[in-house]
């Protein structure tokens, strides 16, 4: 990007890099613009990062570029990927820790009730999808790429990255078999692209619901944050003295990041291929997740202090969200154009909605949960970070990241195991 006659030039990294700045500085505007009390919050970035992606694709791709033997090639997918899982891992990492020490007494009163909410979440959006492709089904086109799209189109609506890795694994499985009219990388592809149509509602979707829902149902939130208030008798008994390594936590968080990320790529096979075919595992979500609430859970590590400020967690806590909604943003944007089918957006928006009003009827009406509760389960039967973000701001308690950390595990499980057999099933 040049300005003034080339006085100014901004290309490669930098040009990303302010960018992204530039993205986060408009979307929180965007962000603050409340109609009958309801925003977008920290999903406004998200909306401007899409904006960004469509409008400056071309140069994204030919200014964020790595020179191999005399050749320019267009890194800048990968690089936003880095920015992407960065956010997401910080913005976990912060949310496990805040959460950790009421965790375990927040989920042992409700694990099953949470679990529940999980499992009817994902069922919601496995039956919208069947629902949706038999509708669809017939309507011309081929019939391999039309299941592809559909699973690529529930993972998006479920914001569930890992669901869509896990359709792309079944697809190609599909695709190496006999008669296959797709080869593997078109079938992948065309998951990426359900996937990407669908995503950008799923994500603003979720986080207006979690708005929504307390203003219709003219919810008293000071009494709704009693309900789900936690408190910690043994936090005035004298607590044993660890050695801190540095007062702010960072070297606690890289610590949990590392063990998480590496957790969360311990995978276990699901077909007899072993590992060359389709796998589980927690992902780094998942990964990072677990070990920051057993780590904020029980406070030290070994004899290292591990409670941490939670001022600098909740500034972490931001920072992570917003750069993930940076790099997914831009991603997303950059494809949007090339791929969008507007069918594929009104599959996406019933494969959204429906579990999103089925889990909250579920949780109100049987399970006779507390609004606050109910909301952070559906956050986390989602899989949808920005929710919870959205809904801890709402809220204005992290009380509401125990419900979404104890569905979320139960929810990422069945919503990835439920991707691939849609596909074997449907093939």
């Amino acid at each position: 990007m040049d300005l003034f006659g080339g006085a100014i030039s901004v290309t490669g990294i930098t040009f990303l890099v302010c960018m992204g700045f530039e993205i986060i500085f408009f979307g929180y505007l965007l962000g603050r613009i409340r109609i009958k009390g309801v925003s977008l919050g920290a999903a406004g970035v998200f909306i401007v990062a899409l904006l960004f992606g469509v409008l400056y694709s071309t140069e994204i791709g030919q200014t964020v570029t790595q020179t191999v033997a005399g050749e320019k090639i267009d890194i800048s997918l990968n690089t936003l990927k880095v920015i992407e899982t960065t956010g997401l891992v910080l913005f976990i990492g912060a949310v496990g820790l805040i959460a950790g020490p009421s965790f375990i007494r927040g989920s042992k009163k409700n694990f099953k009730s949470f679990a529940l909410i999980g499992l009817v979440v994902t069922a919601a959006g496995v039956l919208a999808t069947v629902i949706c492709y038999f509708v669809g089904r017939g309507a011309g086109g081929n019939e391999q790429e039309f299941v592809a799209a559909m699973s690529g189109v529930m993972s998006g609506a479920l914001t569930s990255a890992a669901a869509m890795s896990s359709a792309q694994s079944a697809v190609a499985t599909v695709a190496t078999g006999s008669g296959s009219s797709l080869s593997v990388a078109d079938a992948e592809a065309i998951v990426s692209v359900g996937y990407g149509v669908t995503y950008m509602f799923g994500v603003i979707g979720t986080v207006l619901f979690v708005q929504i829902i307390p203003r219709m149902s003219k919810a008293n939130m000071e009494e709704e944050r009693a309900k789900i208030r936690l408190t910690d008798t043994s936090q005035c008994m004298a607590k044993k003295k660890r050695f801190e390594v540095e007062p702010k936590g960072l070297c606690v968080l890289a610590f949990v990041l590392v063990i998480g990320i590496l957790l969360g790529s311990f995978r276990i096979p699901l077909t007899p291929s072993g590992y060359n075919g389709a796998t589980f595992s927690l992902t780094a979500t998942g990964g990072v997740l677990l070990t920051a609430l057993i780590v904020g859970h029980f406070g030290h590590i070994g004899p290292i202090d591990a409670n941490l400020s939670q001022n600098t967690m909740t500034t972490i806590r931001e920072l992570g969200l917003v750069l993930f909604l940076v790099g997914s943003g831009v991603a997303g944007g950059m494809k949007l154009i090339q791929y969008f089918k507007l069918i594929y957006f009104f599959y996406g928006v019933v494969i959204t909605v429906l579990p999103m009003v089925v889990g909250f009827l579920f949780a109100k009406h049987v399970l006779k949960m507390s609004l606050l509760n109910n909301l952070g389960s559906i956050a986390g039967g989602m899989t949808s970070t920005p929710a919870l973000g959205a809904l801890i701001n709402e809220a204005e308690t992290d009380d509401v990241a125990s419900a979404y950390a104890a569905t979320y595990p139960i929810a990422l499980i069945s919503v990835v195991i439920c991707s691939q057999f849609l596909v074997l099933l449907l093939s």
